[in-house]
């Protein structure tokens, strides 16, 4: 794939990928265009050669793709959440004539580079209309409301001591008005309601909606929203759509990795294993030789050295923008020697820049997706990803040069051929 269409295919993920929810309608639109029979959990599967996918919740995916010979999974994992402002049920409210709605965190933000930047709304609202109801996915696009910050002249102390309270410093407000009825007229001129229909709950997310900036020398720099962890999907996606597979190839975007997975349809539930197990079931292969001949590669980026603050760096092991993806060993992560040297030797073999990298001892890390993942599913594990600045800020920045050295490891590892034995393991 072209340098430029892997561009202007990241760009549209991440303007798309504005929530679980959008991020998994977007991803489907293109799995249908391009001939990918669309599976219900609800009904029986007759599968064959050929390409599918699987939805969860309207917020997970996992598409799979059945080549004429196979004989294990090559799996990768990504999360599609992103941190952003979860809208509360009923939480509009009128303060000194602004309208404004009470929201709560969604994931581990970092509050103050959520300040004075445009939002805008998107996320699943259900509709009602007597007995039934449905479901749609909207995403409003427009810049809706904002967190004003309190002026230098008011807070003296902003400078020194930014010590920000959810519940009063990040209140978002929409706008100027006198009645709490106004957020109802609001929501109704950008929710198409048929006849009859109410507006049941919603599941919405204020999300940063600046587009995505290349800058530095030769744009060598990516500035934007949600670069964690859509840079991991957007890479695994085109990758998974690229490669010509040798054995069954699996895509998975899983929603709540920022809450900690545990939902019907995050990395720590079955939806993995399902799939798996019904994808096997229906080749008529034994599920438990299937698996532990398979790999999980888990996409999910890692903290870049920062150039103002290298105390906050491993004394080894730092991971620098613009020197390849990194092979991400932590106390939590699933990465052993043994998988790391097949990644290593294929990414030596194929000239694909890589680096090590791990966390100062004293600094905590998290879990991570396949960590979860292999608490349903003991499969060969990895945990790789894109060095970053300021994660969790409602703007991040990496490298595009290393994203394009993530989206080649993983096309190589879809159409690569690990042969597995009792004494040694070749990579053909």
């Amino acid at each position: 794939m072209e340098k430029e269409t892997l561009k202007n295919n990241l760009i549209q993920c991440i303007n798309k990928g504005t929530t679980a929810f959008t991020c998994v309608n977007y991803l489907k639109e293109i799995l249908i265009q391009k001939g990918f029979i669309y599976l219900s959990e609800l009904e029986e599967w007759d599968l064959v050669e050929g390409n599918y996918f699987v939805i969860r919740n309207d917020a997970s995916i996992i598409a799979f793709q059945i080549p004429p010979k196979k004989e294990c999974f090559h799996i990768i994992t990504t999360h599609l959440d992103t941190p952003a402002l979860l809208l509360k049920p009923g939480g509009e409210n009128v303060k000194e004539k602004f309208l404004k709605y009470n929201i709560m965190p969604y994931g581990g933000l970092l509050n103050y580079g959520w300040l004075d930047h445009p939002l805008s709304l998107a996320g699943r609202v259900i509709l009602k209309h007597e007995n039934t109801i449905r479901k749609e996915i909207i995403d409003l696009e427009d810049a809706i409301a904002v967190i004003p910050s309190v002026a230098i002249h008011q807070n003296d102390k902003a400078n020194s001591n930014l010590d920000l309270n959810m519940q009063v410093d990040l209140q978002p407000i929409f706008g100027l008005s006198q009645k709490t009825q106004d957020w109802d007229k609001f929501l109704k001129k950008y929710i198409k309601l048929k006849k009859g229909e109410v507006i049941c709950d919603f599941d919405f997310f204020l999300y940063h909606n600046s587009k995505p900036i290349f800058f530095g020398f030769d744009n060598q720099l990516l500035l934007s929203p949600r670069i964690d962890n859509l840079t991991s999907v957007s890479a695994a996606f085109d990758a998974f759509l690229e490669s010509k597979p040798t054995n069954i190839s699996v895509f998975c975007s899983f929603n709540n990795e920022e809450i900690g997975s545990l939902t019907k349809e995050g990395a720590d539930s079955n939806f993995l294993l399902d799939t798996l197990k019904r994808v096997a079931g229906n080749l008529n292969l034994d599920i438990s030789s299937t698996l532990a001949k398979s790999f999980i590669i888990s996409s999910d980026n890692t903290h870049a050295v920062h150039p103002n603050h290298q105390e906050y760096a491993d004394d080894t092991g730092k991971p620098y923008l613009g020197d390849g993806f990194a092979i991400v060993k932590e106390s939590q992560s699933t990465t052993d020697a043994y998988f790391s040297s097949i990644l290593k030797s294929l990414c030596e073999k194929k000239k694909i820049k890589f680096q090590d990298a791990t966390a100062k001892n004293d600094l905590t890390g998290g879990s991570t997706l396949s960590g979860l993942s292999l608490r349903h599913v003991s499969v060969s594990s990895i945990d790789i990803g894109l060095p970053q600045l300021a994660m969790h800020s409602s703007l991040e920045v990496c490298s595009f040069q290393d994203y394009l050295q993530l989206f080649q490891v993983m096309k190589e590892f879809y159409q690569a051929k690990i042969v597995q034995s009792k004494e040694s393991t070749r990579i053909i």
